[in-house]
């Protein structure tokens, strides 16, 4: 009998660094994969559908929240997200581990299905390096900017709730503690 495999949770406020440490994650480590989410919003320029993200109508989608075929979602901006369960049971049933890849709420909602899974939360080294590397993306207007500011002092409150918080100030380091955590 295979031995079920680990359902790892990654989250933070947006800026963290969340995707370049997925990124590395799962270039080091063959043996994690990446929980694919589905959105209701439109595809962005050369995003696809079942790499991306599994782009969704919204009957699709709350057809997928009354079958119970997610394992978290949530609203934003007028779109749901979410992540479907499916493909996440049926790897960890395998015995692979999954990374997923999430925001706050529904990362801390993630332990109500899962109570097992390894929940890590990353946090940026300062709420003023947090503000630099948001400014420095070059891809948000000053508004945006401070709304994400804003809910991540919402979130960064919620940080104790997780197995482990994680300062993202050194990418090597970061990455040495969550694999430590991992394996």
């Amino acid at each position: 009998m295979t031995t079920p495999g680990k359902l790892i949770v990654l989250t933070g406020p947006s800026g963290v660094g969340k995707g370049t440490i997925v990124r590395e994650l799962l270039a080091r480590h063959d043996q994690l994969f990446l929980s694919i989410s589905a959105t209701t919003r439109q595809p962005r320029t050369g995003e696809v559908d079942g790499k991306d993200y599994f782009f969704k109508s919204r009957a699709e989608f709350e057809a997928m929240i009354a079958a119970k075929e997610l394992l978290e979602w949530a609203e934003y901006a007028g779109n749901y997200y979410g992540t479907p369960l499916p493909p996440v049971a049926a790897q960890t049933t395998q015995g692979n581990s999954v990374l997923l890849e999430i925001e706050v709420v529904g990362a801390n909602s993630v332990k109500h299905i899962f109570p097992d899974a390894l929940r890590i939360f990353i946090l940026p080294p300062s709420f003023e390096v947090l503000e630099k590397r948001l400014q420095g993306r070059g891809t948000d207007s000053e508004e945006v900017i401070a709304k994400r500011l804003t809910r991540a002092k919402e979130e960064l409150e919620l940080s104790e709730e997780f197995d482990y918080q994680i300062v993202n100030d050194d990418l090597e380091a970061a990455i040495a503690e969550i694999e430590a955590a991992i394996f």
